[in-house]
């Protein structure tokens, strides 16, 4: 793993632009893995300024986002795929036949999770996937506990991340019990992964990534120390607990 210290979380998100921006512009059919929440917003305002200033396109490039809240209609403000409609696609000249998020309102999860992953190999692999990193470790949707050698799947979400999400909401009650996410096996074949991490609440576990050995299922995270590409960038809210 390869950290990269920022001064704040616009530098972060600026530097993590310049990775997706190096790969679009160098590769003919780049593939992305992207996540929602806070963590990318400033990542995706980058990409769009790039694109509003011509110095990047995106017709050629294709997605597929970690997660999505199961039940959840796509037209929920709530919903990931109106989080990146509204904070990422519309602004950019990305085909939506090329973005691709699990769909939670499917009849079938079972047959839509397999469907994912089938979607994902034929895409020969995601190049870069971004990621964050929950409070318990969790990366995607996968909470601890989650086997590494997971697949996409639906899951029940722990209580720390409903009360983390709960701010999007009304109240906690309203914050979906379950998601459908890419497993740990599946961010794991991923060539290379971009791990934001930002602010001072994040800086405990970004300590136990990175300074505590084991790798351990209790903590979802800590298998990125055996992916062989990893590039952590972490502002120095994040970062300042770190042993010197």
């Amino acid at each position: 793993m390869k950290l990269i210290t920022v001064k704040n979380y616009d530098e972060m998100s600026q530097k993590a632009s310049s990775f997706i921006l190096d790969l679009i512009q160098s590769k003919e059919k780049p593939v992305l893995g992207l996540a929602t929440g806070s963590t990318p917003e400033g990542l995706y305002k980058y990409l769009i300024k790039a694109y509003e200033e011509g110095k990047a396109s995106f017709q050629h490039v294709t997605t597929f986002n970690l997660d999505e809240y199961v039940g959840m209609e796509r037209t929920d403000a709530n919903s990931y795929y109106s989080f990146m409609q509204e904070n990422f696609f519309k602004h950019v000249d990305i085909s939506p036949s090329q973005t691709f998020l699990p769909n939670g309102k499917a009849v079938d999860l079972q047959a839509e999770c397999k469907n994912y992953e089938e979607l994902i190999a034929n895409a020969n692999q995601v190049d870069i996937q971004v990621l964050g990193v929950g409070l318990n470790g969790h990366i995607g949707f996968n909470e601890p506990g989650t086997s590494f050698s997971s697949r996409t799947h639906v899951v029940d979400l722990d209580e720390s991340t409903r009360q983390a999400n709960s701010r999007f909401f009304e109240s906690l009650d309203e914050v979906p019990t379950q998601a459908i996410t890419m497993g740990i096996e599946t961010i794991m074949e991923s060539k290379m992964i971009l791990l934001l991490v930002s602010g001072e609440q994040k800086a405990e576990a970004l300590v136990r990534l990175l300074e505590d050995n084991a790798i351990t299922e209790d903590f979802p995270a800590s298998i990125l120390r055996e992916h062989p590409n990893v590039i952590i960038i972490a502002d120095e809210a994040a970062s300042n607990h770190l042993s010197k």
